[in-house]
């Protein structure tokens, strides 16, 4: 696979990008204008590039040298990796598309969830994992070591999003303990001569969960939704974890931390094709998403979003995008 894009962050100086070293190896001051920084961010735009995050350079890259060898495989091997459900392991091209966009956004991809022991009390309510062991035997404890650190690095982030917000530190990180987070292993084939009308490698949408943390893709075409409907071409590398807040927070927050809108755009070409890596963080199911009166208060006195459980805000939103059925 070729070389990962440098980042070019960005044209707007409200954009920033944060090192995170400032937060895990500071001081008291140092530690305070992080949060206040990232929180910032998260209100602005809910968008942000993370630098000093601690994940070494050698598993990221692994993780896309065993996705490249699976994604390179025939249609017949990969589909035996396919569930009904659509929630683990492969996803065939063009099974998702955004909500309200009936097109089919133009990607295949493997989704995997937290590993759960045979006696944990949720070893029944979240799907378990499936590993391609046969076709391609490296592919599970990349991935698998890729997710554990990510989550991990989640926490913290979350951590400092709960100190923003006046709350304790493990306000948020708690919600997310034994989670459906999923880490995304996503490939945007070369897209050929017969790309169906209006379609796009992903459209315009925003994620549903907690916070998204994206590693830095093989090739460019990430976009974000400026304030003025513009958009922002974010180009990242290793050296960056692109940072979103999602759906849910916006719904917890009444607003105050923004679901950022972006989209993958096609490339002028056919022939290339491009790699990410997002991990998308959820709170347990049975967590309330209910605005909460601060919130509410700092956002214009009125509630905004609706009072909703996590576990059906997202199974609302997975029959939206197709990949669960309304049964």
């Amino acid at each position: 696979m070729g070389t990962r894009v440098a980042p070019e962050l960005m044209a707007r100086d409200s954009i920033p990008t944060l090192d995170l070293r400032e937060y895990t190896d500071g001081d008291a001051e140092s530690r305070e204008a992080f949060v206040n920084k990232m929180g910032e961010a998260l209100e602005d735009i809910g968008f942000f590039a993370l630098t000093g995050h601690g994940i070494p350079l050698g598993d990221i890259d692994r993780a896309y040298e065993v996705s490249e060898t699976f994604f390179n495989m025939d249609d017949t091997t990969k589909m035996r990796w396919n569930q009904s459900s659509n929630q683990r392991g492969y996803v065939p091209f063009g099974v998702e598309h955004a909500k309200d966009n009936p097109a089919p956004d133009l990607k295949e991809f493997w989704q995997t969830g937290r590993t759960l022991a045979d006696n944990h009390p949720l070893k029944e309510e979240y799907p378990t994992n499936i590993w391609p062991t046969d076709d391609c035997p490296e592919f599970g404890p990349a991935v698998d070591g890729l997710y554990i650190q990510m989550e991990e690095l989640s926490r913290t982030l979350l951590e400092v999003c709960s100190q923003y917000l006046g709350k304790g530190p493990d306000w948020l990180p708690n919600m997310a303990i034994d989670g459906n987070t999923i880490l995304r292993i996503l490939h945007y084939p070369a897209l050929g001569d017969d790309v169906p009308e209006g379609a796009v490698r992903s459209a315009q949408h925003e994620d549903i969960n907690f916070i998204t943390l994206l590693v830095g893709a093989s090739a460019a075409g990430l976009e974000v939704m400026d304030h003025d409907g513009g958009w922002i071409a974010v180009e990242g590398n290793h050296e960056h974890i692109i940072v979103d807040s999602g759906d849910m927070l916006q719904n917890l927050t009444n607003g105050l931390f923004k679901a950022v809108t972006h989209r993958v755009v096609n490339p002028p070409d056919a022939t290339s094709d491009r790699y990410s890596m997002p991990m998308f963080t959820h709170p347990r199911d049975d967590v309330d998403l209910t605005p909460l009166p601060e919130f509410i208060a700092r956002t214009g006195g009125e509630a905004l979003y609706p009072s909703i459980s996590a576990g059906e805000f997202l199974r609302q939103r997975l029959i939206e995008i197709g990949l669960i059925d309304d049964d």
